[in-house]
């Protein structure tokens, strides 16, 4: 990310002004991967099944890594996880695992590939109740933080807590607290841009 003003204007946690005179959070800069994530898609509802999976699946690899290192390898993510269409996830077996662990475009984890396999089986199984999606949107909070700083930004929430241990009822993997936290900042479930961002606001579900 670029360095703040010093002294009297804002710290590194605040909004800051890129070259282009835009202000956004801070984690937008470094890399165009994350500046473009940031200004296109980042915060932005999230309703389909497909969409979710992929998300949903996505947080989970990125336990403990980077955000911008999932970027990177989302195009083979996609690719070899057949867009994240759950049908066919489900349906992976342990030839496709070793496979899986032998592609160096994706994080080769066997926990969480077989904990991906594992979720889309769990994603077919609520269908009958109005989906992934829906369920995951049941847990929306009446409202969301105003962060001035990335110090004011939580890392979960009882939502996201309620959430994870929903989600693991219905056998649901790497799927806890903190983690659920980044999915509902990721589809606008809460808006976490800081204030003064010219993000702030733009899934058009919170008004401040």
């Amino acid at each position: 990310m670029t360095e703040a003003t010093a002294g009297d204007g804002p710290t590194a946690d605040d909004a800051v002004v890129g070259d282009d005179g835009i202000a956004r959070t801070p984690w937008a800069y470094g890399n165009p991967l994350l500046l473009d994530y940031y200004d296109t898609e980042w915060g932005m509802p999230v309703h389909d099944e497909s969409g979710m999976f992929e998300r949903l699946s996505l947080e989970g690899f990125q336990a403990g890594l980077s955000w911008l290192t999932i970027l990177k390898k989302r195009d083979r993510f996609r690719e070899v996880f057949r867009h994240f269409d759950a049908e066919a996830v489900a349906k992976f077996g342990e030839s496709e695992i070793e496979a899986l662990l032998d592609d160096p475009g994706i994080i080769r984890h066997r926990g969480k590939i077989e904990a991906c396999i594992g979720n889309a089986k769990a994603t077919l199984a609520m269908r009958d109740d109005g989906g992934l999606g829906d369920f995951i949107w049941s847990f929306q909070p009446e409202t969301t933080p105003r962060p001035h700083s990335l110090r004011d930004v939580p890392t979960t929430s009882p939502e996201s807590l309620a959430l994870s241990k929903a989600l693991k009822k219905k056998g649901f993997r790497f799927v806890g607290p903190t983690t659920m936290y980044a999915l509902m900042e990721a589809i606008g479930m809460v808006d976490t841009h800081v204030l003064g961002s010219h993000r702030r606001g733009a899934s058009g579900i919170w008004n401040d």
